[in-house]
């Protein structure tokens, strides 16, 4: 006789889920498997809202099952270890981002692309090898393989840190695997959001002439002034744009909504690459003759693997780089996915679980 999910998890969990594809988040008692000799629970105290958890309570990309935990931008406090636990120790700043399982032995696994694993687990709406789901960071605690924990270096704040896991990889990852952030290129990020920003402190602090491509006059100042990039390009005048045209190395797009990239490919260089980060949820055309000139390149990169994660981390601390947020209590994630929904945020919402999901239990 098969167990319940109870029973096979058995430490009793609180977080807040969505139970269709209302996206509507409210309490929810489930459970979590006990601490394993290769795990690490720790208390959660603040997770990250990323625009995947919002698709993904939504079930925009059809791939999502109720009921369902999101976050993948989590840290907090090591509770306890299992007796094979190296990497950490009880007391500890630790992270999970968007991955808690690989298979470990497959080409992607071991060249430290678990990422890109054909059997990962992610952190939320997936399913474990026991056949139990996988919840995410909307909750009081988490335990995963140490290999899937991320180090925070001790003056990495964790709220403005926690980002990092999903939108700092996730810029951090292409810039280094195309080249792009290195001195004398000029890379080209578009979209001013929750992975922009980070995107421009990323390849500003990696050594390249940044340019924002924003839609938006209105955050000239901002990408300027405060984010330190080095110029700005409003992709609506068709003069900006003209004048820019061949100028750039590598664009990195982090547009999540519906756009045109035919403009986009006209900025690139011969050879130059234009890197999908964002992910809308209906395809994009596809201009194939503005790649056949000038042999330019369309490509895709998602987060990083472990080994990459922790590296950027690090990076980060290194280079003082957090995400710009608003942090929240979890009573409101439902009135905050309404605004990121219209883009309504400055740059990342992040959640105090620690000190506000307790009293939201019943």
């Amino acid at each position: 006789m098969s167990k319940s999910p109870e029973e096979q998890h058995p430490v009793k969990a609180f977080g807040w889920a969505a139970r269709d594809q209302s996206g509507h988040l409210s309490p929810f008692n489930f459970s979590r498997r006990t601490t394993g000799e290769e795990d690490v629970r720790f208390k959660v105290l603040y997770c990250g809202i990323c625009h995947s958890d919002l698709h993904s309570v939504k079930n925009e990309w059809s791939i999502s099952t109720y009921p369902l935990v999101p976050g993948h931008e989590i840290v907090g406090e090591v509770t306890e270890i299992g007796e094979k636990v190296k990497k950490v120790k009880v007391g500890d700043k630790v992270g999970v981002g968007c991955l808690v399982g690989a298979c470990h032995s497959c080409e992607s696994c071991e060249n430290d692309l678990e990422n890109y694993c054909p059997k990962l687990i992610l952190t939320y709406n997936s399913i474990y090898p026991d056949g139990t789901p996988t919840y995410g960071g909307y909750s009081d605690h988490m335990v995963a393989n140490e290999h899937y924990i991320i180090r925070f270096p001790d003056n990495m704040p964790l709220d403005a840190g926690a980002p990092l896991l999903c939108a700092g990889i996730t810029v951090y990852s292409p810039l280094k695997y195309f080249g792009f952030g290195e001195p004398g290129k000029h890379v080209g990020i578009v979209g001013l959001g929750g992975l922009g920003h980070v995107g421009v402190k990323f390849a500003k602090a990696l050594g390249a002439r940044v340019t924002v491509i924003s839609t938006s006059p209105a955050k000239k100042d901002e990408a300027l002034n405060i984010l330190g990039a080095d110029s700005f390009l409003v992709s609506r005048d068709q003069d900006q744009m003209q004048g820019a045209i061949g100028t750039f190395d590598g664009i990195i797009d982090t547009v999540s909504a519906a756009h045109p990239i035919m403009p986009l490919l006209g900025l690139l260089k011969s050879h130059g690459k234009l890197v999908m980060v964002g992910a809308p949820e209906k395809p994009l055309e596809l201009p194939v003759f503005s790649l056949i000139v000038g042999r330019k390149t369309i490509a895709g990169s998602g987060i990083g693997g472990l080994k990459e994660t922790q590296e950027m981390i690090d990076f980060a601390a290194k280079h003082n780089i957090t995400a710009d947020v608003e942090v929240i209590s979890m009573d409101y994630v439902n009135t905050a996915m309404e605004r990121l929904a219209k883009a309504d945020v400055r740059y990342r919402f992040v959640i105090d679980i620690g000190n506000t999901l307790p009293a939201t239990k019943t």
